[in-house]
Order: C-alpha cells, then sequence, then structure tokens
C-alpha cells in the first residue's frame, strides 16, 4: 500500500485511540485507561514510522542534520526514541515535568508547543493528500515536512541535552582516537603472531580481553602521544581512561625497565584468558 494510504489509517487509530481516553474516567476504571495508553504508546510509534518513511522519500536531501546523536550516551539510542521525544513534548506541554528540572522545562515548552502544532499540521495534511491525491507530494506538503523534521530535530538535542551530559566535540574526537588507537593495536598483534586473521572473523570471545590489554601497551609505549598520553593532564584525556591516571603512570614507568624480549613475553601472556 501506499505510504499515504497506511498513514491515512495509522492517523484513524491514534485519534480513535484519543477519543476513548477522553471518553473515559480514569479514576472508575484506571486498568482500561493503561490499557489505552498502552495502545496509544504504540500507535503513535506506528504513525511516526510511517511518518519517517514519508520524509526520507519526500524530502530526503532536505532532512535536517542528524550529527548530534553522535553525541548522545549509547544507552538512549533506541528504536522508540522518537516516540518517547513526542510523550516527553506533550508531558511539558500539559505542566508535566517528568524527566526534566522544572526550569528547564520551562525553557523547553515553547519548543514542545511549536513541534505538537507542527505535528498537527503534517497530520492535517498529509490525511488531505492522502484523500486527494495520495500519489504525490506537491511543495505544500514538503514545506510542512521539512518545518516538522526540523522543529522535531531541534527539540530532540534540547531535549537531551538537559537529561544528560552530552558528548562535546572534544570528547567525540578523543573517542576515535581510542578507535584509532584499538586498530593499530589489533593490526600490531596480527604482524607480531600474537593473535591471527581467524580470531578476528571467528570473534573469538578472549578478544574481548585481549585487544584492550595489548591496547593499554600500545598506548603507553608505542604510540605514547595517542589517547594514552600521560603528558595531558587527566582533564584533557577520555573519560574512559582519566580515572585511572595514577594507575596508568605507573604502568608506565614498569614497562619502561621491560627489555624487548621481556614486553613481547608479557603481551603474550596477556593473549591468554587467564
Amino acid at each position: 500500500p501506499r505510504l499515504l494510504s497506511q498513514f491515512f489509517f495509522a492517523d484513524e487509530r491514534v485519534t480513535r485511540v484519543v477519543a476513548e481516553i477522553n471518553g473515559l474516567d480514569a479514576e472508575l476504571d484506571p486498568q482500561q485507561y493503561l490499557v489505552l495508553l498502552n495502545q496509544l504508546h504504540l500507535s503513535q510509534a506506528h504513525l511516526l514510522a510511517i511518518l519517517e518513511r514519508i520524509m526520507e522519500e519526500c524530502i530526503p536531501t532536505q532532512r535536517h542534520s542528524r550529527d548530534y546523536l553522535v553525541k548522545f550516551p549509547e544507552e538512549l539510542l533506541v528504536d522508540n526514541l522518537g516516540n518517547h521525544m513526542l510523550f516527553a513534548a506533550e508531558c511539558l506541554l500539559a505542566g508535566t515535568f517528568l524527566e526534566v528540572e522544572e526550569a528547564d522545562g520551562a525553557q523547553l515548552r515553547p519548543q514542545a508547543r511549536n513541534l505538537l502544532c507542527s505535528l498537527e499540521l503534517v497530520r492535517t495534511v498529509l490525511r488531505e493528500q492522502s484523500l486527494s491525491q495520495p500519489g504525490s507530494y506537491p511543495e505544500p506538503v514538503r514545506a510542512v515536512l521539512v518545518q516538522f523534521d526540523r522543529l522535531f530535530a531541534e527539540f530532540e538535542l534540547s531535549y537531551v541535552s538537559s537529561l544528560v551530559a552530552v558528548k562535546s566535540p572534544e570528547e567525540i574526537y578523543r573517542q576515535q582516537e581510542i578507535i584509532v588507537l584499538f586498530c593499530e593495536t589489533v593490526e600490531r598483534a596480527l604482524h607480531l603472531g600474537y593473535l591471527t586473521q581467524e580470531m578476528i572473523d571467528g570473534y573469538e570471545p578472549l578478544l574481548m580481553f585481549t585487544i584492550p590489554r595489548l591496547a593499554i601497551i600500545s598506548g603507553l609505549l608505542i604510540y605514547p602521544e595517542g589517547p594514552l598520553s600521560l603528558e595531558q593532564s587527566p582533564e584533557q584525556m577520555s573519560r574512559v581512561f582519566s580515572p585511572f591516571y595514577n594507575l596508568l603512570k605507573k604502568i608506565r614507568d614498569l614497562l619502561r625497565v621491560l627489555s624487548e624480549e621481556e614486553l613481547c613475553l608479557l603481551e603474550r601472556s596477556l593473549c591468554t584468558a587467564e
């Protein structure tokens, strides 16, 4: 079925569930109220999923950048993040601050209002388009979608930034340095025969311990100007390593007194499961 037709029926479902909720006395029938809330959550998620597909088809080159997502903690990057943002906007507009401080919520309310108004406009425009010309997206429809996409992205970034510490560009760069260090560590371990390509291709569980161990040695001795450089202050290091700054210094000092043969023996022993 065409996306606009799918959107029409998904929108009808949301409208119907909202009407049922509005006509129900939650105090008299709390169980049914919870059932309807869950139905609303699922129907809105379905509606947003179809809307996402419509925007990808209709305005693929006009989408607002989502580069900011790399700044979010990984635990927030879930499939239903968009639906969670919509629920958060509805709560803020209703004056309910479930996850944010009241002061932050007050600042976010105008954005939440603009987002929800834009969503209602999108729903109206797409319903009308699905009934008149379901196979096309004229310029007014595109303009409404571009506006909604921008408002959604702006609210998502602002809301998440009020919840958690969003990674700075510097922290993202430090993480990229760590990725490079691990890649260079693997390449060196393959060259020295510590690891085999078969172990990597077969996702050998032992690698979860071996590669980080070898990476610490590489970062302290082989690539001392990289992300494990101890010439910088703990505040300048990635949060992955900064809590262990003093310990890393002790490890580096011990590694420096090893001979080449002793270092090789140490690295090989670190490749075992012990």
